[in-house]
């Protein structure tokens, strides 16, 4: 698998450059290249910002002008957030870095362009691009900074590839009750109910203990969670036969 290279085309602040280079690190991914950068290169500014990820930025490639920065490249992309004059297929973030996969897979090499802070890619530009990508944003405000653009690509190119549930309960230091566990939680709240004169009347109780148990069935509880009810029953308990304690 072949990663893409993300391609600045003359970006503008240094800051931006460091900012965009640890968005592309946090998604897993190293392989800069700049064009034209306004302010030269290297840059104390983009590496102050990169941080963690100064690495990146010690082996981003710098080229004059962007032929020459995609000249290896198979395919590739260009972001931009307006309606151009061109007949060229346009795409979402998340089509595009699938296209980047199964380009990658079979050993294409792929460039992503983001433009300039100001006024973002030129249509001399974007005319060597195969394919272009859009976000959708806000059509009254389209501008994305820099280094969001290339973080918003990157996230979809590292969830491309991981295999992320979409919802996890994490649990701290314990585990879900087994289901004996849970009964023995309902038995007792049963009991305690009972005893309080809950129950009424008695054509109502198989209902309302059928309800309860579908309750606690439904709750997910973990075992810590089914130890406190039972320590608060017992507490409540004593209390109501010893209230001067």
């Amino acid at each position: 698998m072949i990663p893409p290279v993300f391609i600045l085309v003359r970006p503008q602040m240094g800051e931006n450059i460091g900012a965009a280079a640890r968005a592309m690190l946090n998604f897993g991914l190293d392989r800069m290249r700049i064009v034209g950068p306004r302010d030269g290169w290297p840059n104390p500014k983009a590496v102050a910002m990169a941080s963690g990820a100064g690495r990146l930025l010690d082996h981003a490639g710098l080229f004059p002008d962007l032929p020459a920065a995609i000249a290896d490249c198979d395919f590739v992309f260009a972001t931009t957030a307006r309606g151009r004059e061109l007949v060229k297929e346009v795409v979402t973030p998340e089509r595009a870095m699938e296209m980047a996969r199964e380009l990658g897979a079979a050993g294409k090499r792929i460039g992503v362009l983001f433009g300039p802070e100001r006024a973002g890619l030129e249509n001399d530009d974007i005319v060597r691009a195969n394919a272009i990508v859009t976000v959708p944003v806000n059509p009254d405000f389209p501008s994305l900074n820099l280094a969001q653009c290339v973080l918003l690509l990157g996230y979809e190119w590292q969830r491309q590839g991981a295999t992320v549930a979409p919802s996890v309960m994490e649990l701290a230091r314990t585990d879900y009750a087994k289901r004996e566990e849970v009964d023995r939680l309902a038995d007792h709240f049963e009991e305690r109910l009972d005893a309080a004169g809950f129950f009424f009347p008695p054509t109502k109780v198989a209902g309302m203990k059928a309800n309860l148990r579908n309750m606690w069935a439904r709750l997910g509880l973990t075992r810590a969670e089914v130890q406190t009810f039972h320590g608060m029953l017992r507490q409540i308990a004593f209390k109501l036969k010893n209230p001067d304690s």
